[in-house]
């Protein structure tokens, strides 16, 4: 057997395997494109009140005022756009020297309005601003992931906690994703990582779970030599640890 012949079913899996990454991540940009286009709205409306009150206002001061607002709110749609952008597009396999703290401001931005429309209320704490040679797009698909399961796991609102920490005598960086939802049954806590097992009860448009999710957080962790596990109790919530090294023995210094 030739050494091409032994690399092209590698390269082959590696581009099957970068082809779900991008598809689940695009299918978490649908699960989003609903709270942000109803965001949009709002800040054209805003926008266009704001315009029409600087152009009829005689006062220079409240013209000035209501241009602000119109500068302040296009700020806001540019912000949205370009985090969503930024997620759908991110791709490949190059480490970086992430803040991990930053990646889950990125992904606030991104899931703010979808959370606030199903009255669940976020604590973030971050206790350091840790950093980690770690894919970026590939770790805010994880935490998207975990923050879009957390609301679906509170389907009459609740609480939900993010918390960011540096575990120095492990050298690692650690996540924690909580919620107050409904919990995982101990049944199904050993499948919830496998690949299409999914719990979720179609939503008002017909559309359930995928069951892909979990599997392609467990994936990419993998990938970076990190750990998640879960803790649940049912009818109280559930709690997931994302465990992730400083840095791989191959990463640059």
């Amino acid at each position: 057997m030739t050494g091409e012949e032994v690399l092209a079913p590698v390269s082959e899996t590696e581009t099957l395997r970068q082809q779900l990454l991008q598809a689940q991540r695009l299918s978490s940009v649908g699960e989003l494109a609903s709270s942000i286009a109803h965001e949009f709205n709002n800040i054209l409306t805003t926008i266009i009140n704001s315009a029409k009150l600087g152009m009829r206002n005689p006062d220079p001061s409240d013209k000035q005022s209501a241009f602000e607002r119109v500068i302040k709110a296009g700020q806001r749609a540019a912000v949205i756009a370009s985090g969503m952008l930024g997620f759908a597009r991110k791709s490949g396999s190059h480490r970086q020297n992430c803040d991990i703290a930053r990646l889950v401001e990125e992904v606030q931005i991104l899931t703010e309005k979808d959370l606030m429309k199903h009255r669940i209320h976020v604590d973030t704490k971050f206790i350091s601003r840790p950093r980690a040679w770690a894919v970026p797009g590939q770790i805010e698909q994880i935490l998207v992931n975990l923050v879009l399961n957390a609301r679906q796991a509170m389907p009459t609102g609740g609480r939900l906690k993010i918390e960011v920490r540096e575990n120095a005598a492990g050298d690692t960086v650690e996540v924690k994703v909580a919620d107050t939802g409904l919990g995982i049954p101990p049944e199904q806590m050993r499948q919830i990582f496998e690949p299409f097992f999914t719990t979720k009860q179609p939503d008002e448009y017909g559309r359930g779970g995928t069951g892909l999710g979990l599997s392609v957080c467990r994936q990419i962790v993998e990938q970076h030599q990190g750990r998640i596990r879960v803790e649940s109790v049912v009818g109280k919530g559930s709690t997931f640890t994302l465990k992730l090294p400083k840095r791989l023995p191959d990463d640059p210094e």
